[in-house]
């Protein structure tokens, strides 16, 4: 098995960005949703509810601390991030809670790209849901197009951090337990990830123009999960065990407990 795709993003809910590399630490992908958005009530606000998000993208610069955010016409901001001193505890979906910190100069951009008051803030740890890491096969994301007579499923929907190639379908859930050996890093499978309606918005256009829930029902059903309960399923959490630095075309390899 070999790594195909990587994905992540600077700002939870905006487009996402396929690097050469990433860095795995023991927090999980380093850089990876490090910084979101929150309304005035210190709620989550997201691309499931405001689609016109994944408009935009964001790359930031940890050496010079600037963060830059493109629209649809180009650049929109490029500014040094600059606390306001605000602190908010931020839920994620009730399922972890992480201390934050309001970032000046960017409600305006945000605001105006939800139609709401909005803020930036910066986690100190990253804004991930449960697990640090998530990883999908490619066969997965194939036999899921062919289960629905669709030539493909841009696998941008899903912004899961780790693709890769050579296993069969839904091989990844499967290894519940297991250490998985990605380039230096070394991390221990979880659970499957439930997928929520953000997945059926184009990763361009923030349109909902695909039915994916219906899809990966139609593919394997509803499952149950202690952590998340009811749902549809696709891909699956992980947590760092050994940090290092995962590549495109890296081997992925299932090893045992005590070789790590």
């Amino acid at each position: 098995m070999r790594v195909s795709l990587l994905t992540t993003t600077p700002v939870k809910s905006l487009t996402v960005h396929h690097p050469d590399h990433l860095d795995l630490s023991p927090e999980g992908v380093v850089g990876d949703r490090a910084f979101f958005l929150v309304d005035e009530a210190g709620e989550l606000v997201g691309c499931t509810k405001d689609g016109d998000l994944l408009r935009y993208s964001a790359a930031f610069d940890p050496d010079a601390n600037v963060l830059e955010v493109h629209g649809p016409g180009g650049l929109v901001r490029s500014a040094p991030v600059v606390g306001t001193g605000a602190q908010v505890d931020v839920s994620f979906y009730g399922l972890r809670t992480v201390p934050s910190h309001v970032i000046e100069g960017w409600d305006e951009l945000f605001s105006d790209a939800v139609g709401r008051p909005t803020r930036l803030v910066r986690g100190e740890s990253g804004g991930f849901d449960v697990h640090g890491v998530t990883l999908l096969g490619t066969s997965t994301l194939e036999a899921l197009a062919a289960a629905n007579s669709t030539e493909s499923v841009d696998p941008r929907r899903f912004r899961l951090n780790i693709q890769f190639d050579g296993s069969e379908p839904l091989a990844e859930d499967t290894w519940a337990g297991r250490h998985l050996r990605i380039g230096t890093a070394v991390v221990e499978v979880g659970g499957p990830v439930k997928r929520c309606a953000a997945t059926t918005r184009n990763p361009e256009t923030g349109d909902s123009d695909l039915r994916t829930l219906q899809m990966i029902g139609a593919y394997r059903g509803r499952q149950e999960t202690p952590e998340f309960g009811v749902g549809f399923y696709l891909g699956v959490y992980a947590d760092v065990v050994v940090p290092g630095r995962v590549r495109v075309g890296d081997e992925v390899a299932l090893v045992d407990t005590d070789s790590t």
